[in-house]
């Protein structure tokens, strides 16, 4: 028996020796990819040595002698702390994640394919001014620079990830950043879904009914539209949710993923110290590392300084010395479904408005891992790409025969966007930066504009021009084969809506409504705020004057209008009735947690109950509202819409009947249903939580989910690859915090603000930005997510120009010397 204890002791030994020397050893293996910051390169395809100081957090100045120097070392820099993330991007943008993935992400890659934006990188590559092909030809050689010193001297295959898939890097072509930036145009569009919804529920609900689900923003004119039957006959009703891919690799954004953001500028007259200020944070899906990078580049034209999507060789949002530009996502209605009628006698041809046309084919190949080559046909018409039936559930809105293509603004290759961004970087005024946006394409954007003169906003990208006699206004699928439905060009740029130097002196955008004007210069009829642009309103009237700290605190603000607006209404007839109830029923939870809204001033505070009540509350309402009306299409709304609940609330247009419970023989009333609907939420609570209600928190469930898209997943990998953070907002704050909507926790935070920036133009070097993770994508890196918790703090860090305070404390200092003789200038 002692002979057996000791064997057993002795295995044990073994086997937790055999794994701390496991964990060495890929310790080892893994570590061979972290960046030493104070390494010198020698390299080839740079004119003259350049500097590269890394600040205190990791941010790099990079320094050169000529422009293209600079890019090039922005590749440089990209590729050593995002390698694995920017070959993801081009696998995405290329179709060609299955080679990874396998069959996972099959569904994805023949999506991808169809849109073909390999080929329109390459097409618009030609279409780029000289400066741009210059700088995109300059940071592809910095990219590969950087490949070839991880092949040279074996460090770590570049990126942790590659150790668990494919260790090949294709060389970086100046294409790959084309089309990484057409990528985004798709995750910032929504209006597929939009269109397959509305067309849906038409079958589904009467006039007013659509009005209430899919309600308009307020105070905009919309004419009678036909439903959907009338224009497309032979399809039938169904209340089966939508078939889209959830995956976390999928590109393909849901309507209410589909880009927001926050942007407000002052002009000298109403700033505390008489500069401009400029306030920036564009929202899109939490990833660690987040999709930002901050970065300062010194070029000819001066320094610029703020946030690059590496993959690109361009500060999207950010600052020079003497221009603050910001971005928000315009809504703008740049894609419409297309019927098309298939010729019965040869499917090789669709009809048209002059008659049957051949389609325009290509055979692609999508390599599976372990699996088969898979091979597509891909299919054109005028219109656009022939989109599968098995995508966005577009089987369940195309009657036999038919077809359904996609007309987008971005499915082009004379597209300039590129050139717009550098020469946007290298503006002087806002004059010159409205002129850079004239080239740009997709995704369309409210460029926010702040120099030392005033303020700006211009409306960037494509506008189709449509038919004023176009059957559904771009609203939902229409047949391709009639004149009037099909694009006639794109409105000038010049219709593009324009503020400049307002009289208030105060411009600002939360994804609102900017335009009222009539279809078809409409702009759009779905916009993605009616709530946040409240609030914002309110923080810049309570002022005269405005100064950076004031245009911070708007930015975390967390006050939510939607709970104001919508409780009132909600509980109107629920607040301090009843007798008091006995201590452990469920009403005397319910008068609690009323008590407790009923003093709550709407701050989503992470660490108070009420958010968490009001959410779930709501959350249980409106699904009671809807479900028995449209079945499992309510699984389509996972947010809280106020706009829906406001409407049956007040009763605007007969919208109470939505609170009758069609299955019920008794006639339930809105209070009803209110009350009914709380007792749920907090029964759900309680089991989970426990039923102590003043110790709910908000920010417990409310967490910041910026979790790795491909090591996430892994059992204990997980715990070392994602980021969790308690944070407060939700939906419909300024500090947005978009919820899950869906899941086993749907309050999680999946979507917001991964940059800020807040810029003065009274001392510009104490302007402020912050991004939510860190610099580097290598999980064992510190600069992983050391910015993380400022950000979740709402603390920002420097964002200067100043060399000097780049170099005070900097993490480290790289040289890039010119191999042999220089380069050609």
């Amino acid at each position: 028996m002692l002979e057996l204890f000791r064997w057993l002791i002795r295995i044990v030994t073994g086997l937790i020796v055999m794994a701390v020397l496991a964990v060495v050893i890929a310790y080892w293996f893994l570590s061979r990819s972290l960046i030493d910051y104070d390494e010198d390169f020698t390299v080839a395809g740079i004119s003259a040595p350049v500097d590269i100081v890394r600040n205190n957090d990791n941010v790099p100045h990079i320094f050169g002698k000529t422009d293209a120097d600079v890019f090039y070392a922005l590749g440089f820099v990209h590729a050593q702390d995002r390698l694995w993330q920017m070959t993801m991007l081009r696998r995405t943008a290329e179709g060609r994640l299955s080679e990874l993935f396998g069959t996972r992400t099959l569904r994805i890659d023949e999506l991808m394919r169809r849109y073909d934006l390999e080929t329109l990188a390459r097409e618009a590559l030609a279409e780029q001014d000289a400066p741009t092909r210059a700088a995109l030809e300059a940071y592809s050689a910095g990219v590969n620079a950087w490949i070839a010193q991880v092949n040279k001297d074996a460090r770590g295959r570049g990126a942790p990830e590659f150790f668990f898939f494919s260790k090949e890097i294709a060389a970086w072509q100046p294409t790959d950043s084309l089309a990484i930036l057409k990528l985004m145009a798709l995750q910032l569009s929504g209006q597929i879904e939009n269109e397959v919804i509305r067309a849906r529920m038409s079958l589904l609900l009467p006039g007013p009914r659509l009005r209430d689900i899919l309600p308009d923003d307020p105070g905009q004119g919309v004419a009678a539209l036909p439903d959907y039957a009338s224009l497309v006959p032979g399809v039938a009703p169904s209340e089966m949710p939508l078939q889209i891919a959830g995956d976390v690799l999928s590109p393909f954004p849901r309507r209410d993923f589909a880009g927001a953001s926050n942007a407000w500028a002052a002009a000298p007259s109403r700033s505390a110290a008489g500069g401009s200020l400029l306030a920036n944070d564009p929202h899109l899906g939490f990833t660690a590392p987040s999709l930002w990078y901050l970065a300062r580049l010194e070029l000819q034209s001066g320094g610029v300084i703020g946030a690059t999507i590496p993959g690109m060789p361009a500060v999207l949002v950010g600052r020079s010395d003497q221009l603050g530009w910001g971005l928000t996502s315009a809504y703008v209605d740049d894609q419409d479904l297309f019927i098309e009628e298939v010729n019965p006698e040869n499917t090789t041809q669709y009809r048209t408005p002059d008659g049957w046309k051949d389609f325009v084919t290509r055979r692609t190949i999508i390599q599976v891992k372990d699996a088969e080559p898979v091979t597509i046909t891909l299919r054109w018409t005028d219109n656009g790409p022939v989109m599968p039936g098995s995508h966005y559930d577009l089987a369940s809105i195309t009657p036999a025969g038919h077809v359904v293509s996609l007309g987008w603004t971005a499915l082009t290759g004379k597209d300039k966007s590129m050139s717009a961004a550098l020469q946007l970087m290298r503006a002087q005024t806002r004059a010159e930066a409205i002129e850079a946006g004239r080239q740009f394409v997709a995704p369309a954007q409210n460029l926010m504009l702040a120099d030392r003169q005033g303020v700006a906003m211009q409306v960037i990208g494509a506008l189709p021009l449509r038919d004023p006699k176009h059957q559904s206004q771009g609203r939902i699928p229409a047949p391709g084969w009639l004149a009037e439905n099909r694009w006639q060009g794109i409105l000038p740029y010049e219709d593009n809506p324009s503020f400049v130097d307002p009289v208030s002196g105060i411009l600002g955008n939360t994804n609102n409504k900017t335009v009222d004007r009539p279809f078809p210069m409409h702009v759009s009829f779905d916009w993605g705020d009616t709530q946040r642009i409240q609030r914002w309103l309110t923080l810049m009237k309570t002022r005269e004057v405005h100064t950076r700290e004031s245009f911070i605190e708007a930015q975390l603000d967390t006050v939510s209008p939607a709970a104001r607006n919508v409780l009132p209404l909600v509980g109107a007839d629920l607040w301090f009735t009843g007798e008091p109830a006995p201590e452990g029923t469920p009403e005397r939870m319910r008068q609690k947690a009323l008590d407790l809204l009923a003093k709550w001033n709407g701050e989503m505070n992470e660490h108070l109950p009420e958010p968490l009540i009001y959410q779930a509350w709501m959350r249980t309402l409106q699904d009671k509202l809807i479900r028995d009306d449209i079945g499992p299409m309510a699984d389509e709304f996972i947010h809280v819409e106020p706009l829906f609940l406001e409407r049956v609330y007040r009763d605007v247009e007969g919208a109470s009947a939505w609170c009758d419970v069609v299955q019920s023989a008794v006639k339930e009333s809105c209070t009803d249903i209110a009350r009914i609907a709380l007792d749920e939420a907090l029964l759900r609570l309680s089991e989970s939580y426990g039923p102590n209600v003043e110790s709910w928190r908000w920010g417990d469930l409310h967490q910041a989910a910026q979790d790795h898209p491909v090591l996430g997943d892994i059992p204990v990998l997980r715990y070392f690859v994602n980021i969790r953070q308690s944070t407060s907002g939700d939906d419909h704050t300024l500090m947005r915090g978009r919820t899950a909507g869906k899941g086993s926790n749907p309050y999680l935070n999946v979507h917001g603000a991964g940059y800020r920036g807040v810029y003065d133009f009274a001392d510009p070097d104490s302007s402020v930005f912050i991004t939510s993770t860190g610099q580097s994508g290598h999980p064992l890196s510190r600069h992983y997510d050391n910015l993380g918790e400022r950000w979740r703090r709402g603390e920002y860090i420097p964002m200067s120009l100043d060399p000097a305070l780049a170099r005070a404390a900097a993490v480290g200092e790289t040289v890039l010397t010119p191999e042999g003789p220089p380069a050609a200038e």
